[in-house]
């Protein structure tokens, strides 16, 4: 056998090699195509579809045409049309709603007598960047309406938009970023380095002996995940001093619920590291899926970065299956916009039944895979 010849055997058994392991093959060919589309439809600046409610108690053929131009354009969804003010409060408080649209009475009339009527912009500020743009699009589209109204009556005409930004009227970033951060770092902290550690343990073949010794296997796990756990309230405590000492971001809600939810979640972070564990022989594919399975679905579809109302509808429907986003929306809801327990009821609840479900899924399947 030539040289040749020998060097295409080599190559045909890599290639066997590879073939063979479909997780290779799975990471290799599957990640660049998951990472393009969610990149690709994920990561963008725009604001599409914002949910908007608008108070109109003239409803004559002004602010009609304005609300039709709001309704045509791809940047709002007009969702509501509430009879009181005060049920506008309402609508943000329950995360129904990103903009509300308040016009004065007889807007129509003091536009032709006057000109001079006025519009009130209220935005949920949580995320300053998107409630600029999203106040940025309306007032446009309020010009271009007070423009095209000036040729068509031959009149001087004045709207003035009354811009007021919700929870966050100082528009520091940090009122954004540190919910979302508060996510990614204990689910690193829980699941990555809890699901790195047990792996660690198979592969040097300490845990068989762990699991032969007398104590109950669910004790071995336990007494491993234990320290992360208390890791992860050691940061959640320094992250909160720094919010409130350092970035100037107050802990306008509960505090104890705050704690109990982040608590919730650092529960489920812990049970995704042991599901993982199962899944894994080696700390490298450990890394590989954590990164691929954990990190990208908290930095791009928990809405930590990137508002998920934006995206596409199969995204936003994968964005239900990711823990860090019901984390991050209690977390807004607590300590941004400080309002009370009812009102994170459902992500309490849907916490709740991710950690039973893969509490219990992650333990059994450990002790099969180790059986």
């Amino acid at each position: 056998m030539g040289k040749t010849q020998q060097f295409s055997a080599f190559i045909k058994k890599e290639f066997r090699h590879i073939f063979r392991d479909r997780r290779s093959m799975l990471i290799l060919l599957g990640m660049p195509i998951i990472q393009i589309i969610l990149f690709g439809f994920a990561i963008t600046t725009e604001v599409k579809n914002a949910q908007v409610a608008v108070f109109d108690p003239s409803n004559d053929i002004a602010t009609q045409r304005i609300i039709h131009r709001l309704h045509a354009s791809e940047y709002f969804h007009i969702a509501y049309y509430p009879n009181h003010p005060e049920d506008i409060n309402q609508l943000f408080q329950e995360g129904k709603i990103q903009l509300a649209i308040l016009f004065n009475d007889h807007f129509d009339q003091r536009l032709k007598h006057t000109g001079d009527a006025s519009v009130q912009l209220l935005a949920d500020a949580t995320d300053p960047n998107q409630a600029s743009i999203m106040v940025g699009y309306a007032s446009n589209i309020l010009a271009a309406f007070q423009q095209e109204w000036m040729q068509e009556c031959r009149i001087p005409l004045q709207i003035i938009p009354e811009i007021r930004m919700l929870y966050n009227p100082q528009m520091k970033g940090a009122y954004n970023f540190v919910p979302g951060v508060m996510g990614l770092i204990l689910m690193l902290i829980c699941a990555m380095m809890t699901s790195i550690a047990i792996v660690r343990e198979k592969e040097t073949g300490t845990m068989e002996v762990l699991l032969a010794s007398p104590i109950k296997p669910g004790y071995v796990i336990f007494s491993k995940v234990i320290p992360y756990f208390s890791l992860s309230v050691v940061n959640l405590i320094t992250i909160l001093l720094l919010s409130v000492f350092v970035l100037g971001v107050p802990v306008s809600g509960s505090l104890f619920w705050l704690v109990i939810v982040s608590f919730l979640f650092i529960t489920v972070a812990l049970s995704l590291g042991i599901l993982i564990s199962t899944i894994v022989r080696t700390q490298v594919a450990a890394m590989l899926i954590s990164g691929m399975a954990l990190m990208m679905p908290v930095m791009l579809l928990s809405g930590m970065i990137f508002p998920v109302e934006n995206m596409p509808l199969i995204l936003q429907g994968l964005s239900h299956i990711v823990p860090a986003k019901w984390f991050i929306l209690a977390v807004k809801k607590l300590m941004i916009e400080g309002l009370a327990l009812r009102f994170v009821l459902k992500e309490f609840a849907i916490l709740a039944l991710m950690a039973l479900l893969l509490i219990t899924v992650s333990l059994k399947k450990f002790k099969v895979r180790l059986s």
